[in-house]
């Protein structure tokens, strides 16, 4: 099962680089995540984490899966390091601190240039950068004493299959998520999460040495609330809406792109027998030697036109967003609840569940309409890839300029919304 759920994982990277609208410039929100995660993770590692681990190697092997391009990822490596080496000093003043090796995983097409550039320079680590998708095999066996995730775990390894098929029952059209969309949708994207859970969980059970940890940061949904709850969720069906609204825009200007066409098809020949005829009965009455004038208005007026046909075809042929585009679009993430994650842990046996927290509310996007750039600034590094992959570079500024009005004039919407960030810690179990 891992084996196949590598194969079929798609990779969702984040906004690459280091521009205006990267992941490195626009992820202050997860940091204030990680922050407000920071003393549960010291205390996590203070109180789980096993000695006989301790005493067993003296490499400490990290891993930090879905690391991006930083700089977040050195943050909760800091931490962690920091807690691991409170715990040997905990031991005694003649406790010997092992060296630590630092693994940091993402897809094959995040950008590790930007990431080992950043490293920092008075680390106490030795790192390595492991490509590959998480839910399948990325360590050997037993090798990995903590796994940490942050902001990882609601990527899905792929869109359900069934929400793009026009058969199926599940098909999403007209949508781009699973919000306010039909039961059978939901019900797809449930199913996706419940198999890449299982899937995480059971290569990750190889992976960890046994008494080591995985913490995990989620974003998700409270127990026993409808996923109209999550703000993240809502934000999705407004990105669709957007789409749609687009899609509608191209097809009221067909007619315009038409006309357009029918003045180049029928205006040019028109044109050229106007200026032939204007010069034979120019030739008839006084030749001249100065004809290339006519001629050249005659090569311009031609080229003008023959570009606008050609620019207004390939717009209309392209359809920048069709709706048959946004029909076979569906974003690949899903919002968990804590006993979701639970369940699927209790199916999977390999570990106990040591502690689950809600964080506290992060509040630096705490009002729509005051910071909708941010927040649209926020989205796009997310899931710019993902547009561009479907869609093309032509739509992104439009898209997510868009997405920004919207935001200010719809932030009703989110009034009875919550945005939800849990702490989990999972112990391997002995085998």
């Amino acid at each position: 099962m891992a084996a196949e759920e590598t194969r079929l994982s798609e990779a969702f990277p984040m906004k690459a680089g280091a521009g205006p609208n990267s992941y490195a410039k626009n992820s202050t929100y997860q940091r204030g995540v990680a922050d407000a995660a920071k003393e549960l993770l010291t205390k996590a590692i203070a109180e789980n984490l096993d000695t006989e681990i301790l005493l067993s190697s003296n490499t400490f092997h990290i891993a930090d899966l879905g690391c991006s391009v930083g700089p977040n990822t050195f943050y909760a490596v800091k931490n962690i390091l920091e807690s691991v080496q409170s715990k040997y000093q905990s031991k005694g003043p003649n406790s010997q601190i092992p060296e630590f090796q630092v693994f940091f995983n993402d897809h094959t097409t995040n950008d590790f240039n930007i990431l080992f550039k950043s490293l920092p320079h008075n680390r106490h680590y030795h790192a390595a950068g492991v490509p590959g998708s998480f839910y399948g095999r990325i360590f050997p066996n037993a090798s990995v004493h903590i796994v940490h995730s942050s902001y990882t775990n609601h990527w899905l390894s792929r869109v359900p299959k069934d929400v793009t098929d026009s058969n199926s029952p599940a098909w999403n059209k007209g949508r781009i998520h699973y919000l306010k969309s039909t039961d059978e949708v939901v019900r797809a994207y449930e199913d996706q999460f419940a198999r890449d859970m299982e899937c995480f969980l059971h290569v990750r059970s190889q992976e960890i040495v046994n008494g080591g940890l995985m913490v995990l940061t989620i974003p998700g949904r409270p127990d026993g609330t409808p996923h109209s709850h999550a703000a993240a969720n809502v934000t999705y069906q407004l990105l669709g809406t957007c789409l749609i609204e687009m899609a509608k825009k191209i097809w009221k200007n067909r007619n315009f792109y038409k006309s357009i066409q029918s003045l180049g098809k029928y205006c040019i020949p028109n044109f050229f027998l106007i200026i032939s005829n204007t010069n034979d009965q120019k030739d008839k009455i006084k030749p001249s030697k100065r004809n290339w004038r006519i001629y050249v208005a005659w090569f311009v007026a031609c080229r003008r036109y023959f570009f606008l046909n050609a620019a207004t075809c390939s717009l209309n042929m392209q359809g920048i967003v069709s709706e048959d585009k946004v029909d076979a679009f569906n974003i690949p993430i899903y919002y968990m609840s804590p006993k979701e994650l639970e369940a699927a842990v209790e199916q999977n046996g390999c570990f106990s569940v040591e502690g689950m927290e809600i964080l506290p509310y992060v509040s630096t996007l705490h009002s729509v309409a005051k910071t909708a750039p941010l927040i649209a600034l926020h989205v796009r590094a997310a899931t710019e890839g993902l547009f561009k992959l479907h869609f093309g570079d032509a739509i992104l500024d439009e898209l997510f300029d868009l997405y920004c009005k919207n935001l200010v004039a719809q932030h009703c919407i989110f009034k009875s919304t919550e945005v939800f960030n849990f702490f989990a810690v999972l112990k391997r179990k002995a085998n």
